[in-house]
């Protein structure tokens, strides 16, 4: 189907992007608290993570999204839930697209 504009429904740019959103949520107090260690969660969650590596792409972003999520309870490491969130709507958009050479 068109749209009034002329483009068909099936419009695969992201509306956020299109209009210069950025769904991250500004920094703020809430977004500065920082995450306690927790080595029990922390273990948990990379248990998880060895679980579902396997040999699809999907297995192993997910596992290194779960990972990386782990790393919020990790004194040693320096993550935010935005880094992070931002890094994986980085790796989905150049999947969308077919690849980082596209």
């Amino acid at each position: 189907m068109t749209e009034p504009n002329g483009a068909d429904g099936d419009d695969p740019t992201d509306p956020l992007d299109a209009a210069g959103v950025d769904p991250v949520v500004p920094e703020s107090a809430a977004a500065g608290e920082e995450f306690p260690e927790n080595a029990e969660v922390r273990a948990f969650l990379r248990d998880i993570a060895a679980d579902v590596r396997g040999d699809s792409s999907e297995s192993k972003q997910l596992s290194a999204i779960l990972y990386r999520v782990s790393d919020l309870y990790d004194p040693e490491e320096e993550t935010s839930p935005e880094e992070i969130y931002l890094n994986v709507r980085h790796i989905m958009r150049i999947k969308a697209q077919g690849g980082i050479d596209r």
